[in-house]
């Protein structure tokens, strides 16, 4: 054969492979309002930077007449490209072929993408629009599930993980993305469950719709599998291009510094009075992140999950942060179980990956009752102390306004390496508020009392003098300043920039063992 023939037989097939599962295929994705596989990857990386992988790869299935279907790709479209310039790996499953499930080839094409990520120190992002297991291979489909489950494993804390699901996951697909670092769904498109409301049906004689069992506002809500929904697969996209702008390649790298226009000696008076004379009325704590870092630009991480505590990226003079803050405006700020589990994943994913943190602490304390107690709010209080105290990333607390009891420990205090700890003059620190402590330190004197409530009052004001503010830890050392709120963010880009050579290590040992 002639090197013209050649050449077009090369054209001829690589044609073939783009064309997926065929025109007819295409155009029921485009119908559900899903994107193909290829128009995906085409949004997500830099015009003309993708570079595809394994195109030829086919099924090496023989049994129930397959070997009579081979589609090149078998499912899934893998490579490398750019993203702003910085280099990622992807692999994107696509529908129109066999459903996007699994085979031992489809499989060993992404553990490839996912080995050479690791060794390129890139981050990984992955598109997952699957059936499932490819049924017709059996115990070759699950292999290949567990040989992705591996590489998750190995290459998390060693560059960053990113699932977008963008259609169906079901059954062994799910433990893929939930490994990895972030967790990005499409509202109305995409579903993640173990099993499906048929065998959930038959098992529990439960009636569910996939929606209610696995769809994106559950999983964002309940589950809290899912750390960003958005309504469209094109606002996916955004959201996955400006969630990766605040992290480094991987975890030997800093993040990147972008220009700033916002100047760090920015004098908020808004701070000031932003904080309610009465300890007990709530306010935004969105609002006091917004007047502190650059250009009021808060990514919020799963904003629908565990509400009374805030976690995401910011700035502070060009500089990716990870911030972790009480809302007040919930549950008076209090920490729960889902907070806590919530918090603590945020904390050790920024160690990870060399992110510095910033906590705004308002915490009345842990949340009291038997649903809590049951539900394991010693395990998971733990594990935010335990991520805390582990991190040797550069950690600097505000203490807003609470901070009560064990929270006032394990929300990042000097004792467990937090490197500064601010304070406002609103600050109250102290084993619990006025109202507890008076009503078990103060029991005899109230209960002779001749005017109980009077007498209550005084002894408030008398334990206020002494705890309920700022200044008794700052003589002791444990609070490093008290600060003018509308001074925070100057002082904040100048501790952040002091912090920035920061060396701190943890003891040798393989690992340790965070209570799950």
């Amino acid at each position: 054969m002639s090197i013209e023939k050649k050449l077009l037989d090369l054209k001829t097939k690589k044609e073939q492979g783009l064309q997926g599962g065929g025109e007819k295929r295409i155009q029921k994705q485009h119908e559900q309002g899903k994107l193909t596989a290829r128009e995906r990857i085409a949004r997500i990386v830099d015009p003309g930077s993708f570079e595809e992988l394994d195109l030829f790869v086919t099924h090496r299935c023989q049994d129930f007449e397959m070997a009579k279907n081979q589609p090149l790709t078998d499912g899934v479209v893998t490579g490398y490209g750019t993203i702003n310039g910085r280099l990622v790996f992807l692999y994107a499953q696509d529908f129109t072929i066999f459903g996007g499930s699994l085979s031992k080839s489809h499989a060993e094409k992404i553990v490839k993408v996912m080995e050479m990520a690791a060794k390129a120190g890139a981050p990984l992002i992955g598109v997952n629009d699957s059936g499932g297991a490819r049924i017709q291979e059996g115990v070759d489909a699950l292999a290949g599930y567990a040989d992705i489950f591996l590489r998750n494993v190995l290459y998390s804390g060693v560059i960053p993980q990113i699932s977008l699901i963008v259609g169906p996951c079901a059954g062994g697909a799910v433990y893929s993305p939930a490994i990895t670092d972030y967790v990005m769904m499409v509202d109305k498109s995409s579903y993640m469950f173990l099993t499906g409301p048929k065998v959930v049906k038959q098992v529990t004689s439960e009636d569910v719709t996939t929606e209610q069992l696995g769809g994106a506002t559950v999983h964002a809500t309940k589950s809290g599998v899912a750390h960003l929904v958005y309504a469209s697969e094109d606002d996916a996209v955004v959201g996955l291009k400006k969630l990766l702008s605040f992290f480094p390649q991987n975890n030997g790298e800093k993040p990147p510094v972008l220009p700033c226009q916002d100047p760090a000696e920015r004098f908020e008076e808004k701070l000031n009075a932003i904080v309610p004379d009465n300890p007990n009325k709530p306010y935004d704590m969105k609002e006091i992140i917004s007047l502190l870092v650059d250009n009021g630009d808060f990514f919020e991480i799963q904003p629908m999950f565990a509400p009374n505590i805030l976690v995401g990226f910011a700035r502070f003079n060009g500089k990716s942060v990870g911030i972790i803050a009480n809302q007040p405006k919930v549950m008076a700020g209090v920490l729960d179980n889902n907070a806590s589990i919530k918090s603590a994943r945020f904390v050790r994913f920024c160690d990870a990956f060399n992110i510095p943190l910033l906590i705004l602490e308002d915490v009345p304390g842990f949340m009291p009752g038997t649903g809590q107690e049951y539900g394991g709010i010693i395990r998971n209080g733990a594990k935010l102390l335990y991520a805390f105290a582990e991190a040797t990333v550069p950690k600097v607390t505000v203490i807003v306004r609470k901070s009560y009891g064990g929270a006032y420990c394990v929300m990042n205090s000097k004792h467990i390496r937090g490197d500064l700890v601010f304070a406002w003059p609103s600050a109250e620190i102290a084993v619990m508020g006025p109202d507890g402590a008076v009503e078990i330190i103060y029991s005899q004197e109230l209960k002779d009392a001749e005017n109980k409530p009077a007498k209550k009052e005084e002894l408030k004001k008398l334990y206020e003098d002494l705890f309920a503010n700022p200044y008794t830890a700052a003589r002791k050392g444990y609070v490093d300043d008290v600060i003018e709120p509308a001074n925070t963010r100057l002082r904040l880009v100048k501790a952040f920039e002091m912090l920035a050579g920061k060396r701190d290590s943890n003891p040798p040992k393989k690992h340790g063992n965070i209570p799950l």
